[in-house]
């Protein structure tokens, strides 16, 4: 009797060894050597034998049961974060596992640069999957919601901070545009708005003209001056007449500013209102911002572009006439020279 009961242990030793071995063999052992990309949606509230159901129909399952055993061993059969994950056949089922019991869903890299407005915001986003455009749209101008993240104003036009982001599609678009807002709120500081105040100017004055001196130059080195052109009309009682502000309202604009542009009436149309417009015409970075704060200690009134990002600026109108006509001469010898080649 003694002799069956150690004859039985063995065997039991024996295949519980073996069942072990194949099962670290399993474990360690990729799906496939295809080193295909697979991405799929794990529903909220999924039990694991659901998650197992839709990883073996993805193809990411060679043995449902060893995997379920593996989960079991590893401890990782509890309620899995809900969302996108991206998976590769050439990773093992303890690496999948892995990545589930870490919820390392999928996140999208994207760049927001300084100086969208909120439908170029609303259409890079989009193109990402990541929001509901309408949605978005419309909480742009929910006053409520701006209130929930401290903004005093009719738009979220400004607050939404220019970044690298990275998001995941299981945030609500109320989410992604939070934490935007909350990214500006930690870098434009309160030191920042009493500066402004300093300069007579609340927050949302100071990011409504540092949009203008976004939207008017990308290069960096100009910025100051231009603040201090600005500055300078502001401080005369002259008309801003910034180009850009004269078609912020108007949807899907593209293409070249037209003397027509400059005549149409509008809310924030620099050339028909005195000082600033009613709010920001795009979202400025640092740059901008600290540009405002920081004007260049010149006298200049006026500017016109080199048509090469860069811009020629005068301290009075003659002289300001006569950088157009210096422009215009350099375009029509530099077209005369392209065609004679």
């Amino acid at each position: 009797m003694i002799i069956a009961i150690r004859y039985f242990l063995v065997i039991c030793f024996a295949v519980i060894v073996l069942f072990g071995g194949l099962l670290i063999h399993y474990s360690m052992s990729p799906v496939d050597d295809k080193n295909a990309t697979v991405i799929l949606d794990i529903p909220t509230g999924s039990s694991f034998l659901k998650v197992t159901n839709i990883l073996d129909e993805a193809g990411l399952v060679k043995n449902k049961f060893l995997f379920n055993l593996l989960a079991v061993v590893k401890k990782a059969t509890r309620v899995i974060r809900a969302g996108e994950y991206e998976f590769n056949t050439s990773m093992t089922p303890s690496a999948i596992l892995r990545k589930l019991v870490r919820g390392d869903i999928k996140k999208y890299r994207v760049t927001i640069p300084e100086d969208f407005n909120v439908r170029d915001i609303a259409r890079r986003l989009d193109d990402y999957r990541l929001i509901d455009k309408k949605t978005f749209l419309e909480l742009a101008r929910d006053k409520k919601f701006l209130a929930s993240m401290g903004i005093e104003a009719d738009s979220i036009e400004g607050y939404l901070f220019p970044d690298t982001y990275n998001f995941h599609r299981s945030m609500s678009t109320r989410q992604i545009m939070s934490f935007m807002v909350s990214q500006f709120w930690k870098k434009v500081t309160p030191e920042m708005a009493d500066e402004a105040a300093k300069r007579g100017l609340t927050l949302h004055q100071l990011i409504t003209f540092a949009s203008l001196i976004g939207k008017e130059s990308g290069y960096y080195d100009e910025k100051n001056l231009i603040s201090a052109v600005f500055h300078n009309r502001l401080k005369k009682k002259r008309r801003l007449q910034s180009d850009p502000t004269t078609v912020y309202d108007l949807d899907d604009f593209q293409g070249k500013i037209l003397k027509s542009h400059l005549k149409r009436k509008s809310p924030y149309n620099t050339y028909l209102i005195d000082g600033l417009p009613p709010g920001p015409i795009a979202n400025p970075g640092l740059s901008s911002i600290r540009a405002v704060l920081n004007p260049a200690p010149v006298n200049y009134l006026y500017f016109v572009s080199k048509n090469d990002g860069t811009h020629a600026f005068s301290e009075t109108l003659e002289q300001h006439y006569e950088a157009i006509k210096e422009l215009r001469r350099f375009q029509q010898e530099a077209k005369a020279n392209n065609l004679e080649k």
